[in-house]
């Protein structure tokens, strides 16, 4: 979602540099661009040609570099970015940024910043906590400034509490909607996603190879894009920091109560999950012994159709979106289903990818069949997006 961002990174002088560089690698994994300013204080604890190599730029740190000051470099500079993110914002930079101070690159950089501003604090916890750091904060806010963090925990200093710098994914997940339109805003998104697991005895489980990595990336996009999203994940389903509320389940049961509960009267519900067909019809106690056995049969029971059941709701989803996972005859399954379950759009996809890292398809609607190419699926989650919000939309 970052692809063709221009990040501008300020680093202010604290021991927590040494993880804006781990923070730079990982904005230029996600496509953004990447340009970084240092302070003085700050090249004490990690030298310019770290970030140098990182970047493939070079690091800004003088204001009067003559060479770029003839075309205004540090406007041109503060321009170029879509977000400026201070990390670590020390307290001083605060400071500074909240009494106007422009005494070095970075300080006069925020003096003319027009854009977006995302503060990543790191400082000691009795300097977080300080009456004049907090006024500098809410002066900051008030005007528009961005904060993630900080979070709690172990410090350099050997204390502990407030005053770490947030994880790299979570300042990530923070930058994403400054950069992204918010095109979902005011709407509310339900996405249900990865396997469910069934118990058979205290040992064994029925579960499948789903992964919940489409869910995560289509409730990651979705909510940087502005919508409110809920995301009910099945085992396994990946962590994600991004800025959506999580309900964890195991069974297709639970998975049924959450969804229909939460779904009523949502924008759209998108159901990716992997929800088990069949549960065991009589779960045993215990373990279930091998001993004396060369055959063992069981019995199982259907499972709750949690999309269908959600598409005939009295408080239907504004739209539904099913997925299914074939081996042939992608799209002709689709159809069937589409009718069947009495949903808005169908993801066909194949079966023998269940859990691969790329996602690919074909969406189909009532009126069209478009295919989807293989990508990302971070990538396949956006062209996902695209063609729910390309639907007709009743008020």
């Amino acid at each position: 979602m970052l692809t063709g961002k221009r990040i501008l990174i300020g680093i202010g002088g604290g021991i927590a540099v040494y993880r804006v560089a781990e923070l730079a690698r990982l904005l230029m994994k996600q496509g953004a661009e990447v340009r970084c300013v240092m302070t003085k204080a700050a090249q004490q604890f990690v030298t310019p040609l770290t970030f140098e190599a990182l970047t493939g730029e070079a690091v800004h740190s003088e204001l009067f570099d003559l060479t770029a000051e003839r075309t205004m470099g540090h406007i041109a500079l503060a321009r170029w970015a879509d977000v400026l993110l201070l990390a670590p914002a020390t307290a001083n930079l605060l400071a500074k940024h909240a009494y106007g101070i422009a005494d070095d690159l970075l300080t006069t950089l925020l003096q003319v910043r027009e854009g977006p501003v995302l503060a990543a604090p790191a400082m000691n916890v009795s300097m977080w906590r300080s009456p004049a750091t907090q006024a500098n904060v809410a002066i900051l806010r008030e005007r528009g400034v961005s904060f993630i963090g900080p979070v709690a925990g172990a410090l350099a200093c050997g204390e502990e509490g407030e005053g770490r710098l947030a994880e790299p994914e979570a300042i990530v997940a923070a930058l994403l909607p400054l950069v992204s339109e918010q095109k979902l805003a005011g709407q509310r998104w339900v996405i249900n996603a990865g396997p469910t697991r069934e118990g058979w005895d205290d040992v064994r489980v029925l579960s499948n190879r789903a992964s919940g990595r489409l869910g995560v990336c289509l409730a990651e996009a979705a909510a940087a894009m502005g919508a409110r999203v809920t995301l009910v994940a099945g085992p396994g389903t990946p962590a994600s920091l991004a800025g959506f509320e999580r309900v964890d389940v195991e069974t297709a049961h639970e998975m049924q109560a959450a969804c229909e509960s939460l779904a009523k009267n949502a924008d759209v519900f998108v159901a990716t999950a992997a929800v088990s067909d069949y549960r065991f019809a009589a779960p045993v106690e215990g373990k279930i012994k091998r001993e004396g056995r060369e055959t063992l049969q069981a019995e199982f029971a259907a499972n709750p159709d949690i999309v269908a059941g959600i598409a005939a709701m009295p408080e239907r989803p504004r739209k539904v979106i099913a997925f299914a996972a074939e081996r042939s005859d992608h799209v002709a399954h689709a159809r069937d289903k589409l009718a069947r379950k009495k949903v808005d759009a169908v993801v066909a996809n194949d079966a023998s990818r269940m859990g691969a890292a790329t996602g690919s398809g074909w969406w189909v609607t009532v009126d069209k069949v478009v295919e989807l190419p293989e990508a990302d699926k971070a990538i396949f989650a956006q062209s996902l997006i695209e063609q729910i919000q390309a639907m007709g939309w009743k008020a």
